[in-house]
């Protein structure tokens, strides 16, 4: 399912860019486990928060949503 690898991805990204799931949430102005449920797959990211965390990530929306690897 494509919204459990783009949530790996979010994970990914977020641990390499070493934030925790509350400091995202607190960026996003959300709760944590509110982001929790995008790296899970269970929520499925609007544009404007998928830009967001890749500029926070410093990632591509390309690498996010699988198109292309790291």
């Amino acid at each position: 399912m494509i919204q459990k690898e783009i949530g790996l991805r979010l994970k990914e990204a977020r641990n390499a860019a070493g934030f925790t799931q509350k400091q995202v949430a607190e960026k996003l102005g959300m709760l944590q486990p509110a982001y929790a449920r995008y790296e899970s797959g269970a929520l499925e990211l609007d544009y404007a928060k998928l830009i967001f965390l890749c500029n926070l990530y410093e990632t591509s929306s390309d690498y996010i949503l699988g198109i292309k690897q790291k």
